[in-house]
């Protein structure tokens, strides 16, 4: 089911000095929830994520697609890349039987019965030896290879609750350990070593291999950032109190990059231990860095409005827009600066690729204004991206949404057959469209993925009796109190 894709949406303020900003795009309504969600950059230079009962696939233009999975094993907890070029996913199933999916890049879905029933499989990740491996809650490290033939180790300490995994430097396979407090490694041969972490109860999360050799974990209880080195040596950060890190993975500029859940943030921590911390403005789960330099993040999927996926890109040069804040079609004047002398920067729509909003040539002194319309996007905070095409510098620069009405037409004699358009609410909102004197429900519309009502969406109503000549108010109202107004003047 092909899902459309949303504008990039802005968070908090932007500026030189944090040389990070935040987008966010959102997924489609129909799926609610999910209650475990993952990230990776797939084979095919897109970004793939476990979503509710799906596998979603994000480009980093923007565009959103969703694969179903079969009803019987439809709960993905992990994603990864196979040797194969294929997606492969732990799927925790109905009736007690859990699975290892397969996906194509095509979306051709083929599942493997682990033998262990309710063994509740978590983390995977391709191992050194050409096959996937594979936690199972039930103190179990799993491997599949891609054939689908399935082996399965016990881990040593009871009650451990393995739950992510990743490969080593070393040709091993390091996974967590949630309630064992342990760091564990297995060899391609099964041979499974421990080793505690200094913190009690730090509940070891995630995983991933650093850039120094070593690994780094999350303490999703202890609030640290964990390193063991391939000799099992094991060094811990802390990070904000009770803040709950969860994912992490290194990113393009040589440090790790993680999750923090409580409040939702993203951290950064240098391999010498110098913790930086991002609000991103929405929930933080996942995260991976992307196929172009910049890093990808899930959001918690407790419903449609938080149903999202976060980009985060490194600002290198500068770009403002003026006003600041609009309604869709707003002529938008952008300003940049900081870019390669006489270069074409590109304002995308989106994401980086997608639909082109305005383009310049940079001066001698890399600066450039240009104009251009406000796209379709719903409430809120947002921003456009400026992008050098040939020294890859990037701006950002934040823009308000504010909700719109446009009546069609907007004038004549009670009677009158009337069209209203909504821009920039809430996304999958329904709307109230009201009469202001004398006050009159004239219908509810519902918004779609950019929070805009038209097309065959569009209310249409009829100017009610009563209505007083010359200028009258017609407002739209979200059940969230996002409120647009037009004017309908009665002749």
């Amino acid at each position: 089911m092909k899902m459309a894709a949303a504008l990039l949406l802005a968070l908090p303020a932007i500026s030189l000095a944090q040389q990070v900003a935040f987008g966010d795009y959102t997924l489609a309504s129909s799926i609610a929830f999910a209650y475990s969600n993952e990230i990776v950059t797939g084979p095919d230079g897109a970004l793939w994520f476990t979503y509710g009962l799906t596998i979603g696939r994000i480009t980093p233009a923007g565009a959103i697609t969703s694969y179903a999975l079969p009803d019987y094993a439809s709960l993905p907890t992990s994603i990864t890349v196979g040797p194969d070029g294929a997606l492969w996913m732990t799927l925790q199933g109905s009736n007690y039987v859990d699975w290892i999916g397969r996906m194509s890049t095509s979306g051709s879905v083929t599942v493997y019965q682990i033998p262990t029933t309710d063994c509740l499989p978590t983390g995977i990740a391709a191992g050194p030896d050409g096959a996937l491996w594979f936690t199972e809650e039930v103190n179990k490290i799993g491997r599949i290879t891609t054939a689908g033939a399935i082996a399965e180790y016990p881990v040593p300490t009871v009650g451990a609750d393995p739950e992510s995994i990743v490969a080593g430097p070393d040709g091993a396979l390091w996974f967590t350990e949630l309630l064992g407090n342990r760091i564990g490694r297995i060899t391609t041969s099964g041979t499974i070593t421990e080793y505690p972490v200094p913190t009690s109860a730090a509940g070891p999360w995630g995983i991933t291999a650093g850039p120094d050799g070593a690994l780094w974990f999350t303490e999703i209880s202890g609030s640290n950032i964990g390193r063991i080195t391939t000799a099992g040596i094991v060094t811990e950060y802390p990070v904000a109190s009770n803040s709950r890190p969860l994912s992490i993975a290194t990113g393009p500029d040589g440090a790790l990059w993680f999750t923090e859940t409580n409040p939702s943030a993203i951290g950064r921590i240098t391999t010498a231990g110098a913790v930086t911390a991002y609000d991103p403005g929405i929930g933080t789960t996942s995260i991976t860095a992307g196929p172009g330099g910049e890093l990808w993040f899930t959001d918690a999927f407790y419903g449609p409005d938080s149903s999202l996926i976060g980009e985060m890109v490194f600002v290198t040069a500068n770009l403002t827009v003026d006003p600041p804040q609009g309604h869709y079609r707003s002529n938008l004047t952008f300003s940049g600066s900081g870019f390669a002398p006489s270069e074409r920067v590109r304002i995308y729509t989106s994401g980086v690729g997608s639909a082109v909003l305005a383009s310049a040539v940079a001066d001698a002194g890399g600066s450039f204004t240009v104009a251009g319309a406000a796209p379709q996007s719903k409430n809120g905070v947002r921003i456009f991206l400026g992008v050098g095409q040939s020294s890859g510098k990037l701006g950002a620069a934040n823009f308000s949404m504010t909700p719109h009405l446009v009546l069609h037409p907007d004038t004549g004699p009670v009677g009158t057959t009337v069209t209203v358009d909504g821009y920039g609410f809430d996304a999958f909102e329904s709307l109230k469209i009201l009469w202001k004197d004398p006050q009159t429900v004239l219908g509810t519309a519902s918004a779609d993925i950019y929070g805009t009502v038209d097309g065959s969406a569009a209310l249409t109503f009829t100017v009610p009796a009563g209505a007083v000549a010359g200028a009258n108010e017609v407002i739209g109202k979200s059940l969230d109190g996002v409120t647009g107004r037009a004017t309908f003047t009665v002749q």
